[in-house]
């Protein structure tokens, strides 16, 4: 039997955008403002120009009592702002919001901590704020302060923390009040990886063991498919498409073509040096591939017009997670090139961790960049990657090792 333990109804939020002329000069600034009297008194122009800008518009859904839910979307699509909203952050302009339970949310690095006050005296003043008593605090404090691991820094202030270790603590505190609900957002990127996958794991075992209800959103796709069994995603303010996690995320990667590769226009100076006209992330077999099991190989192709001859030409990738870490770079040997139309081919030859990673293009000469696009999104699941090296930190870098070639067209 269903037990909504979420239900919005026609939720709506709406902001005013103001425009204003911004003047460098004070006799700019006196000049503009006396012509705006001049033609308000003639009504002519308003006072001032107003926009509405609606960043939730008719968002309707309902969660059950121990569901783990991911929220996905392109940036800009309202996930920040629906999670302010169920969060009593901020008021919706319109429709209703039912919350069953207590809410601790984790949107921010530092929400909820006061910068001059130590770990131990934040834990207190987080989990009050969370609506918890100090005996329920302090029976979960050495659990808190063990999955945070920050007992050596427990009484420094955490201004002096990194933003690493504010999410450790906040995620810990969040996470062991008990809270009937808990609302994640994509602050836990700014953590480890280890630690990444220590909370995701809690909020697993919080779900199935405890049956607490918890809303994540994420860009890493491969984390949203691990952890939740359904997923909203939203574009434009709107709840584009609802309901199991694999459709969903399906319908994520088709409406944003978040893995086709993107080729700007190439700017004056480049039309007479050399840039990137054309690029596909495809299979073996020469299929468009928006994601792929580990293990499973893969190339980029990059068509490439060179308007003059160039020495030590060089074309090279990188692979970067969604946390914004280097997981491989690859170029192939620097070489004599004449001018006209080149395809430099990449064949992965290894297997990456899952992850989201975003591919970057670039094309330098002599050790100078010539140019640099972000060429599309590649979204790799499943386990035990094999040829992935760690490093103490928890990511892995692979220095090239993918199979190259270069040929004119």
């Amino acid at each position: 039997m269903a037990d909504p333990i979420i239900q919005v109804e026609n939720l709506g939020k709406r902001y005013q955008l103001t425009h204003e002329i911004r003047h460098d000069t004070l006799r700019d600034t006196l000049s503009h403002g006396m012509r705006g009297l001049i033609r308000r008194w003639r009504n002519r122009e308003p006072r001032s120009a107003l926009e509405e800008f609606w960043a939730l518009r008719e968002v309707s859904f309902e969660i059950n009592r121990g569901e783990v839910v991911g929220i996905i979307g392109r940036n800009g699509s309202g996930k920040s702002t629906l999670l302010k909203v169920l969060s009593r952050i901020t008021e919706p302009t319109t429709g209703r919001v039912t919350l069953k339970g207590r809410v601790a949310s984790l949107l921010e690095v530092g929400t909820g901590f006061h910068p001059e006050l130590s770990g131990r005296e934040n834990i207190y003043l987080n989990g009050a704020i969370l609506g918890m008593s100090r005996m329920e605090i302090r029976r979960k404090f050495d659990e808190i302060v063990t999955f945070a691991e920050v007992e050596r820094f427990l009484d420094t202030p955490v201004k002096r923390y990194s933003s690493g270790m504010y999410v450790r603590l906040a995620f810990a505190v969040a996470a062991h009040l008990d809270p009937e609900i808990l609302i994640v957002d994509e602050v836990l990127a700014v953590g480890d990886i280890a630690f990444q996958k220590k909370c995701l794991g809690k909020m697993e075992s919080a779900s199935r063991k405890e049956g607490r209800t918890v809303l994540f959103v994420s860009h890493n796709l491969h984390a949203v498919r691990q952890l939740c069994r359904s997923a909203l995603l939203l574009a434009d303010g709107r709840v584009l498409e609802a309901g199991p996690c694999g459709h969903v995320l399906e319908r994520y990667v088709q409406a944003t073509d978040a893995s086709a590769p993107h080729v700007p226009r190439p700017s004056p100076e480049l039309r007479d040096q050399a840039y990137i006209t054309a690029l596909a992330i495809e299979t073996l077999a020469g299929h468009p591939l928006h994601s792929a099991a580990v293990g499973q190989p893969w190339r980029v192709r990059v068509r490439l017009r060179l308007a003059r001859p160039y020495r030590n030409f060089v074309v090279g990738i990188g692979l970067v997670t969604t946390d914004g870490v280097a997981a491989q770079t690859a170029w192939m040997p620097p070489v004599d090139i004449a001018a006209g139309d080149h395809e430099a081919s990449f064949e992965q030859t290894v297997a990456l961790q899952a992850s989201t990673y975003t591919v970057i293009v670039g094309l330098s000469s002599d050790d100078q960049s010539i140019q640099q696009i972000e060429a599309g999104r590649l979204d790799i699941s499943g386990d035990q990657p094999h040829g992935y090296y760690p490093l103490t930190s928890g990511a892995g870098v692979v220095l090239n090792s993918m199979t190259t070639s270069l040929r004119p067209v």
